[in-house]
Parts: structure tokens; sequence; C-alpha cells
């Protein structure tokens, strides 16, 4: 398995590579230069497993065993995706008229990207140690990421973590699932400004090669191609739960998938499970941050002037990045292709599909854009009828359960990205009970540490070299066996 740059100006990259890089080279995303297939035999010779065993046969298609050897893999997933609240880390939660919602969210900050994240961290680890060398992780967050990552490489000797989020944009769980993490390798930013600003200098640090070469600087965004790959196990065992899929010979039955949709990381892994052969129906709600339902509906694909806040604020989001390999998927690999219109839309932060590209498109992505108010009419129906609490980003893929058109043959699944006790303001707004986790409540009491990143005149330089000499004292620090924070407790 080889990977390669959506943008056409790298190829034959391994694992190894792509896992220790934020964008390529060439400012492109890593992508597997073929998808393997998975028969409908294999398929349901899957039936019965568990999560944990389908992230190890789905990420085992595309990490070699010279590289990882099976019993390995084995052992990394499993010590991931120990420690969730659910015995096999995520659940289906069965509910009236059809309504499943696929749990993501019973990790350490109660969010789907724990799953992904701690594999992707456990991988680096493996090979840190082995190799005895060190990475620089740099993380931009609209909320969840951010804390995932922290708390996925907490303590770990040979990774540190940078960690931007835009202050006053995420709920105060999601701040202080990163601000009170003080172990010495977690090193958080306050931003005065937006996810999609935080994504400015972000770009230009990942674009400086010597940087990346000289400190073992990478992303733990879903820029990084293994958060995709994990993720495309959420999408197996939702179709081998939910479709009603049996042992018998014949077509395979189809699942409708719905994703609350933000960077299109989960909508993207989606679209690759259905590459590889999963007979899935894919459906992404936004916000009113709607750049991906205009793409699809008009061919827009272009920023709105400003970030609208939202009751859903991890997918407050304009750039939806991953977007890009879809793209590349679509247009047959044309990394050419490609690399113009992207190039085009983040000079210009506007480009207009083609019809017949837009078309593609919405062949195989059907979209929906939620309001505020429709997400508070949707957390109080689902109440209403199921006593059952949906976090503010749920509500936006639930609402098509309520309002979009549904074949009747067609099993659905809604793809649940967080726990409602991290937007505890959007639960009491509806109007609904709810007691948060005590580990929740616990967290008022923990102190904080993080550094703010001013707005000013040319805020993006500023960033970027604060950023950037963050990371040479982090490097220099280590090299000497020191502590970045000498008091910590």
């Amino acid at each position: 398995m080889r990977y390669c740059s959506t943008r056409g100006g790298v190829q034959g990259r391994d694992f190894r590579e792509v896992l220790f890089s934020g964008y390529a080279p060439d400012g492109g995303m890593f992508v597997p230069e073929t998808l393997p297939a998975v028969s409908p035999e294999t398929l349901r010779g899957w039936r019965g497993l568990q999560y944990r065993r389908l992230v190890v046969e789905v990420s085992s298609l595309f990490v070699p065993a010279r590289l990882i050897p099976r019993g390995d893999l084995e052992a990394l997933v499993g010590e991931a995706l120990s420690g969730f609240r659910v015995p096999d880390a995520v659940r289906v939660a069965r509910l009236k008229d059809g309504l499943s919602v696929l749990e993501l969210f019973h990790g350490e900050t109660l969010a789907f990207k724990d799953l992904a994240m701690r594999c992707t961290v456990r991988f680096l680890n493996y090979f840190l140690q082995k190799d005895g060398s060190r990475a620089v992780v740099l993380v931009g967050t609209s909320g969840d990421t951010g804390g995932s990552a922290v708390h996925s490489a907490k303590g770990l000797p040979g990774l540190d973590v940078l960690a931007v989020y835009p202050r006053g944009r995420v709920t105060a769980v999601q701040e202080k699932h990163m601000t009170s993490c003080l172990e010495d390798n977690v090193h958080v930013f306050a931003a005065d400004g937006s996810s999609d600003d935080i994504d400015r200098p972000l770009r230009r640090l990942f674009a400086d090669q010597n940087l990346v070469r000289t400190h073992g600087l990478m992303s733990l965004n879903s820029v990084n191609w293994s958060r995709v790959m994990v993720q495309i196990a959420h999408f197996f065992y939702a179709y081998l739960e939910l479709s009603g899929v049996g042992e018998e010979p014949g077509a395979l039955p189809e699942l409708e998938v719905v994703v609350p949709t933000g960077g299109a990381g989960n909508i993207t892994a989606a679209y690759i499970a259905v590459r590889m052969g999963l007979p899935l129906k894919l459906v992404a709600m936004v916000n009113s941050n709607d750049i991906v339902h205009r793409t699809v509906t008009s061919g827009d694909f272009s920023m709105a002037p400003s970030v609208t806040q939202t009751l859903a604020p991890a997918i407050d989001i304009q750039d939806p990045y991953n977007m890009e390999r879809i793209f590349w998927l679509l247009l047959g690999r044309d990394g050419a292709s490609v690399k113009t219109m992207m190039e085009e839309f983040q000079r210009s932060h506007r480009h207009t599909l083609p019809e017949n590209h837009r078309r593609l498109l919405s062949e195989v992505l059907e979209t929906g854009a939620v309001s505020d108010r429709g997400i508070l009419e949707t957390m109080r129906r689902c109440w209403e009828e199921n006593q059952y609490v949906l976090c503010p980003h749920t509500a936006v893929a639930v609402w098509h359960h309520y309002h979009g058109s549904h074949k009747p043959s067609i099993n659905r699944c809604y793809v649940a990205t967080a726990s409602p006790a991290k937007f505890q303001a959007a639960v009491e707004k509806a109007g609904l009970p709810y007691d948060p986790p005590a580990a929740v409540l616990a967290l008022d009491q923990l102190p904080t540490r993080y550094q703010n990143l001013e707005r000013s005149p040319d805020w993006c330089k500023d960033w970027e070299e604060r950023l950037r000499d963050w990371i040479e004292l982090v490097s220099r620090t280590r090299k000497d066996r020191g502590a970045c924070y000498p008091q910590t407790p």
C-alpha cells in the first residue's frame, strides 16, 4: 500500500511517512494510491465482529504487516480502545420509528474523535519507540479535536502536542478538556479568532519543510490519513449492525448513513468505505455554516464572509478541508485538476464547481442545512418521543430523520459525534432535563494552563511566529532533557 498527494506532486509514500505528516509537501492531502476492495463474502464474514476487531481488519488493509505486524496492530488497537465507557467503545441506540443512533462519544473527552485519535497516537508512539525519535504535534481545533489529541498523547515521552483553539467559540467543557491538562508535553493556545483563522498560520507552518523535518512536526487533525482510516471502521460497524445483511448470497442491502459535517473527515471516511464496496447512501448534514450543502446543491464552493457561531460549534467550519479527498476520488485521481481547484479556493476562498463535477458529487452525497431553531426543535422532539438527549451536533443529523424523505425499504443510521454533556448550554436552551456525569462536573475544580494568541493588525504572521518559536523551544528543551513547565505539579 502506497500513498500519494491529492494534488499530484507526491507519490510512493508508505504508511509511516504519511502518519508523521501533515499536509503533503505540495499542499495536498495524502490518500492511498489505490483503495482495497472488500468483497460481499468478506463483508458477510465480518458479521458479528466487535468494533475493535473491525478497526483492526480495516486498518490492516492500509497498513502493511512489514510496518506493523498483525499481532502488534491488534495490541495497539486494543490498548487504544480500552477504558471507554461502554464495553465495545461504541454502541447503537435503537429508538422509535427507525431512528438508530451510532454513539461514538464514549471516550475520555466524550467525542467521536477519541476513537481514531487514540489509535493514531498509539501508532505514532509505536514507531517513535522503535526509532528512539521524537515528534511535535500541531493541531488546530474547533472544539473536540484539541481535547482528544491532548488526552490521547498526554505523558507520552516521545511526543509534544500544541493545541490551538478559538477562544470564546468552544464550550466550557471542551475548553477545560484542553486547558486542565498540565502534563509537560501539552501546550495549549487560545486564539482570538475562528477555527478557520487558526488554519491559516498552521498551513504556513506545515508548508515549511525545513521546520517539519527539523522538529518532526506533524498534524493530528483529520488532515492526517490515519484519522480518516480508523473512521472508515465506523461505517463498516454501522452497516453490519443496522443494514440487515445476512449470510445468504445475493445483492447486499443498502444502509443510509447521516453524518453531521464540518471539516468533512467523517463523511470522507464514509465515502471511502463506499468506494471499497460498502453499499451506503450518504447524507451530510451541516449547520448554518453551509458550504458543503451549497457545494452539492449549486456548485458554490465558497466561504461565507465569516464563520457563524451556532449551537453546534464543533462544525462551525467554512473550510471543509477533507472535501479535497472526495474531489480527488470523484475526478478520477486527477491531481492536476484538484490542485487548480484547491489553490484557487485557498487564494480567493471561492470556487465554482463545473456542472458536470457538481452532478458527480450530488450523485454520491445528499446534503441538508439546519438552523439553531431546527437543532433545538430536533432535540426536544427526540426527547419527547424517546426520552433520549441528543447533543446539538447529533441533532443536526437527526433533523433529517424528521424532515427528510426516506425509502421504507432502507434502514438508516444517524452518527452521534459527541455527548450532550459537552454542550450543556444547548441542552438547557432546549429545556431538557440532563445530569452531567461526575467527571464533567469535576472539570470546574481543576487548575488550568494556556497561552493567549491575541488579535493584531498582522495576526496571521504573529500567530505563525509565536507558534514557530514555541515549537523550537520545545525541541531545544527536549534535547537538553529539560522541562517546559518546571513548576508543573
